[in-house]
């Protein structure tokens, strides 16, 4: 076997593989993320269903890693690592569909402008990060080119619409896949925005409104990005260097909500990617937040306090991975409108995920801000289920109480990093340092930090007994230990050694 420093570079002349293909997409971002989800699927389109598609990327920052992907002709290798039919699977793909990266902040702006000539050109994807999507007030038409990405966008139909003279043919797919609410919508709003502040004139706006598609999007798949831990090992196995190998899980699920003729165009179903085109993403949305993101956040203090530390130690073990199922079959998903059947499928592949053996994923690295994070994407759960069942959840209710307990800051003696907004740590330092141990005082604690309304929307003591148990499980935590009040709960016992 070749050493590492013996390789050839990943690039079109070492690695035998089509030729570009006209550029169809247009994407803003070149992180992993968006080379591990996107693109991935793009170049499945063209390998299984002749979507003969090439991608162009554009840095949307003047930091970025289209010098490195031009060095390697836009290819680079996706390891998909994770539970797949049941089945620990480690698999590898080349993806081919990039064409090319620009930099506009450089001597690429021409050739980026120029995109917004080509006729062929029908779809934009984004990944900017959350903070992406956001108006810029100083942006202006002429700048070369804006400092956000909204602007260069705006900036850039604007071209488009005069090179074909409003031609409505020419409107653009605009997918933008960053992490907000109704993503598609926020970006069209600073889109319309800037026409307006620029004077661009009522027949382009007319233009931007009915000759392009923006559609909201939620994207599903954890990509841990480049191992940099083990990069040798891996490209010792591949038989090549590929400085942009970027690893993820194997689940992926993209909804867009969009037009159905979108199916025509984007072949996703022929290719067997899970992608779906809906005309209302909210379900979707909901279902990923309570069930996944609610799962994590709610499992994450009983787990660390438990004493394990990782996800997948706590699926599988038989006292957590019982509450979890329980939490998660009985008390979250009762609570949603989708069909059973459907959720109990979806739940089934999240424990999937959580049980990845190739990814450690920590349970503290999910603990920050769990305050907001729990109002969010557990809270909801919580009402609905006391709202159709006039009785509390009991897991969930639990994890509640864990809370409260993990923000005392100590695991059996062990400082907890905890990382919160400074009211929020404040308040529970204030509180735990007049706790005096006995039952009253966990009443007097849980009642405080439950009336917190800024914190929850509401006063939660306004729930009939939630106070109480919430309490009567911070007492027992502190005076017995959480494994004994959890295996009570649950009435599962850890195997003693």
């Amino acid at each position: 076997m070749k050493q590492v420093d013996e390789l050839d570079q990943l690039n079109r002349k070492s690695f035998i593989v089509t030729e570009p293909y006209p550029e169809r997409v247009l994407q803003f971002g070149e992180g992993n993320f968006l080379r591990a989800f996107v693109d991935w699927q793009f170049d499945k389109m063209n390998k299984q269903a002749e979507w003969k598609t090439g991608v162009v990327i554009v840095q949307p920052q003047p930091g970025g890693m289209v010098e490195k992907l031009n060095e390697q002709e836009g290819l680079y290798t996706v390891i998909l690592e994770g539970i797949k039919d049941g089945q620990a699977m480690k698999e590898h793909t080349v993806v081919e569909c990039v064409a090319r990266g620009l930099n506009p902040y450089t001597s690429d702006f021409a050739e980026y402008e120029a995109l917004s000539q080509k006729p062929e050109l029908r779809f934009v994807v984004s990944n900017t990060t959350e903070a992406g999507i956001a108006y810029v007030p100083e942006d202006r038409l002429e700048d070369r080119p804006q400092k956000s990405f909204p602007g260069k966008l705006a900036a850039l139909l604007y071209k488009r619409f005069q090179f074909f003279g409003g031609d409505q043919s020419k409107g653009l797919v605009i997918i933008p896949c960053e992490l907000i609410d109704r993503n598609g919508d926020a970006l069209k709003e600073i889109v319309l925005k800037y026409a307006d502040q620029w004077g661009l004139g009522a027949a382009f706006t007319a233009w931007l409104k009915e000759a392009n598609t923006f559609c909201n999007s939620l994207v599903d798949r954890i990509v841990p990005g480049y191992p940099r831990d083990r990069i040798h090992e891996i490209q010792a196995e591949l038989g090549y260097k590929d400085d942009l190998v970027v690893v993820g899980e194997q689940y992926h699920l993209w909804v867009i909500e969009g037009p159905q003729w979108l199916k025509q165009e984007l072949p996703a179903h022929l290719a067997g990617l899970n992608v779906l085109i809906v005309d209302d993403m909210a379900p979707y949305r909901t279902r990923k937040v309570r069930i996944l993101n609610g799962a994590h956040t709610a499992l994450t203090p009983v787990a660390y306090l438990y004493g394990l530390d990782t996800v997948g130690q706590a699926v599988e073990h038989d006292v957590m991975g019982a509450f979890i199922q329980s939490l998660i079959r009985d008390e979250i998903i009762p609570t949603l409108d989708s069909p059973e059947a459907e959720l109990n499928l979806y739940a089934d592949a999240v424990i999937e995920r959580f049980r990845n053996p190739y990814v450690n994923h920590y349970v503290m690295s999910i603990a920050l801000n769990s305050v907001s994070k729990f109002k969010t994407r557990n809270l909801p759960s919580l009402l609905q289920y006391v709202k159709q069942h006039k009785a509390l959840p009991a897991k969930m209710v639990f994890s509640l109480a864990s809370l409260l307990v993990f923000y005392r800051g100590d695991r059996n003696g062990e400082p907890i990093a905890l990382a919160d907004e400074s009211e929020v740590l404040g308040a529970f330092g204030e509180l735990w340092s007049r706790y005096d141990g006995t039952l009253a005082g966990a009443k007097q604690l849980t009642e405080q930090v439950l009336g917190k309304q800024t914190w929850w929307g509401q006063d939660l003591n306004q729930i009939e007994g939630l106070a109480e148990q919430t309490a009567q499980h911070v007492y027992e935590m502190t005076s017995r230990g959480i494994k004994e009040t959890l295996e009570s709960l649950t009435g599962n016992s850890a195997p003693r050694a």
